[in-house]
C-alpha cells in the first residue's frame, strides 16, 4: 500500500514538472523551455527543489540536461549548499565534474547512514571490534566524504538521534586514528632533517583527541601569531634585529642578539600572553596536549618547552630538548660550533617563565646531583617517547572509562614508537583482556610477543587460555537478559530506565540505564562501598546510572530520588542506550527497550505523575 502511494506521489510530481516545462501558465506561451539558461540555473539551484526534482527535470530534454550538467554551475552550487564543509577540499581553479561529485557524495552518505544504524543492533552488548569497521573501510569513496557524513550526523539536533551519534563518534574516532597512525609511521620513518618536533607532538595530541577541531596547520598558525607578537616588540625596540626577518628554521650566530630575542620572547609569552606552568593541576592529561596548552596557556615542562623552542626557532634561535630527570629543559649553546661540554650551555626552564640556569643550578630543580649524560640533547623520537610515557602513567592513576581510553591510546602510540617492546605488548594484551574487548586482538598481540621473545611462552600460553575462555563465555552470554517490572522478583523496582535522578548523599545528577532487583556486585565491592550499612542493605533494587561527571555508578534505590529539574546528562555513553532526550527523561533505544520492554510505558506514567508533564 505504501509503495502504491509513493508511486502516485512520484507520478503527480512528474506530471507537475512536465506541465511546468511545457506550458508554465496554461495559455501555451510559457514554461521553463522559454527561459534563458542563466535564469534556469537560478531556478534549478533553488533550495526548495531537492536533487531528485533536478534530476527529473534533466531527463526531460537535451537543453535542460545541458543547463544542469554541461555548464556545471547547477550541481556545484547544490553541492556547496548541501555540504559546505566539503568545498575546502576543492581547488578554486580546478576542473571538477560536479554532477559526479554530488552523486558520489550522496551515495556515500546513504551507505554510511545504513552502516551507522546497523551498529547498535550488532554491538549493543559489546565494544565495537576492529573488524566491525570493515564495511566502512570497504566503501569506494573519498575519506572526506565519509568524514563529512559522520560530522553531519554529529551536528544534528542535540537532543535527537543520540544512538546514531554515539556510533558515528566511534566510527569517526576509529577512522581518524587509523589515518593518524599511518601519518605518524611515515613521520617516524622520514629522514631526521625533515622531521619537526612540533609535527610529532601534534600527531600524538590528535591521536588522543581524534574529534578535536584542530590540525597541524592550525597549531602552526597559533605559534606563528605568537612569533609575530615577539617580532612586533622587537621592531619597536630593535628595528634592525635579525629575528624580525628570520625565516622558519633559519638561525643566526650572534649570542647577544639571540639573548635579546629570548628576552622579548619571555616578555611576550609569560607577561603579555600569561603562559605558565600548571602547578595546581599538574597531572591533568590536558597539559600534555599542545592544542589545550595553547588554549589554556598552561602546561607541563615538556609541552611548554615544545611551544618555547618552536617560537624560538621561528626567531632564528636554535634550542635543543633535554630530557632532564623529573623535569624537561631546553639548552642553548654558547659556542659557535656546538659542544659536548655541559658547561658550555645555558639551560632554559620553560615551566618557570623561561628562566635561564647553568648546569649546576639545574640540580636544584630536583634536589639531587645529576649525571652528565642527562644534560645532553635528545632526539625528536626521545621527546615523543617521554610524552607518551607520561600519558601512559596518567592513564594508570585511576580506573575509569576515560583513563582506560587514555591507556589504550598511550599503548598504541608507544608500540608505534617501539613495536617489539615485550613489556608494553604484554601490558596492552592484559588491558584488552581486562576490559573484555577485542579478544581476537589480544590473541594477535600474544602471538607477536611469542615471535619476539620465545621465553615468554609460559605467560603467553596462560593468557591465551584465559582469552579463549573469555571468547567462549562471551558467545554464550550474547543474548540480552529481559527484565519486566511485572515479574514477582522485580516488584520492588520503583524506577525505570531513562529517568533523570539525583543521588541523595552525593548530590550527583544521573540517568538510569539498567536495574537489578538486588545488588549483584561481589562481597568485596559491597564491603568497600558500605552496602551493608544501608538501611535496606543489598536486598533492594540497584540501578546502573550514567553520571553527569562522566562516571558510571551502581546506586541503591533508597539513595536515588527524582530530579526536580531534569537535565540532559552529558555522558559519552548516553547514546549507547538512548535515542532521544525529551526534556524530562531519555527515550530508550530499540536494544534497551528489548531488554526492559515495560519501562517505556511506565516512564511515561511516572513523568506525568512526577512532573505533571504530558
Amino acid at each position: 500500500m505504501m509503495t502504491s502511494k509513493m508511486a502516485a506521489l512520484e507520478e503527480e510530481r512528474g506530471n507537475g514538472l512536465m506541465a511546468l516545462l511545457e506550458d508554465g501558465d496554461g495559455d501555451g506561451r510559457g514554461g521553463l523551455m522559454a527561459l534563458p539558461e542563466e535564469v534556469l540555473e537560478q531556478i534549478f539551484c533553488c533550495p526548495s527543489l531537492d536533487h531528485l526534482d533536478v534530476v527529473s527535470i534533466c531527463l526531460t530534454c537535451r537543453k535542460l540536461q545541458e543547463v544542469c550538467q554541461g555548464r556545471s554551475t547547477v550541481w556545484k552550487r547544490r553541492f556547496t549548499q548541501r555540504w559546505p564543509r566539503m568545498i575546502k577540499y576543492y581547488t578554486i581553479s580546478g576542473s571538477h565534474n560536479w554532477w559526479e561529485e554530488y552523486r558520489t557524495r550522496h551515495t556515500i552518505g546513504c551507505k554510511m547512514m545504513k552502516i551507522v544504524d546497523s551498529f547498535s543492533k550488532r554491538f549493543f552488548t559489546k565494544e565495537v571490534p576492529v573488524e566491525g569497521f570493515k564495511d566502512i573501510e570497504a566503501l569506494d569513496g573519498s575519506f572526506h566524504f565519509i568524514e563529512d557524513e559522520l560530522l553531519s550526523i554529529l551536528n544534528a539536533d542535540g537532543r535527537k538521534y543520540l544512538t546514531r551519534k554515539y556510533y558515528s563518534r566511534k566510527i569517526l574516532c576509529f577512522l581518524r586514528q587509523q589515518k593518524l597512525m599511518k601519518t605518524l609511521k611515515e613521520f617516524l620513518s622520514s629522514p631526521p632533517e625533515q622531521k619537526k618536533l612540533i609535527e610529532g607532538v601534534v600527531l600524538i595530541d590528535l591521536y588522543c583527541n581524534p574529534l578535536v577541531d584542530t590540525s597541524l596547520e592550525n597549531i602552526l598558525l597559533q605559534l606563528d601569531h605568537i612569533t609575530e607578537e615577539v617580532k612586533k616588540v622587537l621592531r619597536l625596540t630593535k628595528s634592525s634585529h635579525p629575528s624580525i626577518t628570520a625565516e622558519r628554521d633559519g638561525t643566526f650566530i650572534d649570542f647577544e642578539l639571540q639573548q635579546q630575542a629570548l628576552d622579548v620572547l619571555n616578555c611576550v609569552l609569560y607577561k603579555q600572553l600569561k603562559f605558565k606552568g600548571n602547578e595546581n593541576d599538574y597531572y591533568n592529561p590536558m597539559n600534555s596536549y599542545i592544542h589545550e596548552v595553547l588554549r589554556q596557556k598552561k602546561g607541563i615542562p615538556i609541552t611548554l618547552c615544545v611551544v618555547y623552542s618552536t617560537i624560538a626557532m621561528n626567531l632564528g634561535v636554535r634550542l635543543e630538548p633535554v630530557s632532564f630527570p623529573g623535569h624537561f629543559l631546553l639548552r642553548w649553546c654558547q659556542k659557535p660550533e656546538g659542544s659536548d661540554d655541559m658547561l658550555d650551555y645555558i639551560y632554559i626552564d620553560a615551566f618557570d617563565k623561561g628562566k635561564q640556569c647553568t648546569a649546576k643550578e639545574c640540580e636544584h630543580l630536583i634536589g639531587q646531583k645529576v649525571a652528565a649524560n642527562f644534560y645532553s640533547s635528545v632526539t625528536i623520537k626521545d621527546v615523543l617517547f617521554r610524552m607518551v610515557t607520561n600519558l601512559f602513567h596518567l592513564g594508570r592513576r585511576e580506573a575509569s572509562d576515560q583513563s582506560y581510553q587514555l591507556l589504550r591510546n598511550a599503548l598504541d602510540l608507544y608500540l608505534t614508537l617501539a613495536p617489539d617492546d615485550v613489556q608494553y605488548l604484554m601490558l596492552q594484551a592484559r588491558l584488552y583482556f581486562h576490559l573484555g574487548i577485542n579478544p581476537e586482538k589480544v590473541l594477535d598481540i600474544l602471538q607477536h610477543i611469542q615471535a619476539v621473545d620465545p621465553l615468554q611462552h609460559g605467560v603467553v600460553g596462560h593468557l591465551v587460555q584465559l582469552t579463549l575462555q573469555q571468547i567462549a563465555c562471551k558467545d554464550q552470554t550474547a543474548e540480552l537478559q529481559v527484565k519486566k517490572h511485572t515479574e514477582e522478583k522485580h516488584k520492588k523496582v520503583e524506577f525505570s530506565v531513562g529517568l533523570i535522578m539525583k543521588h541523595k548523599r552525593y548530590g550527583y545528577n544521573c540517568v538510569i540505564y539498567g536495574w537489578d532487583p538486588k545488588c549483584m556486585m561481589g562481597l568485596d565491592w559491597m564491603r568497600t562501598m558500605g552496602v551493608h550499612n544501608l538501611p535496606h542493605g543489598p536486598d533492594q533494587p540497584f540501578y546502573n546510572v550514567l553520571v553527569q561527571d562522566g562516571s558510571c555508578r551502581y546506586a541503591a534505590q533508597e539513595n536515588l530520588l527524582y530530579n526536580s529539574s531534569p537535565m540532559q546528562i552529558g555522558h559519552q555513553e548516553v547514546g549507547r542506550y538512548f535515542s532521544e532526550f525529551c526534556g524530562t527523561h531519555f527515550v530508550a533505544n530499540e536494544e534497551l527497550q528489548t531488554q526492559y520492554p515495560e519501562d517505556l510505558v511506565l516512564i511515561s506514567q511516572l513523568v506525568m505523575k512526577v512532573y505533571d508533564h504530558p
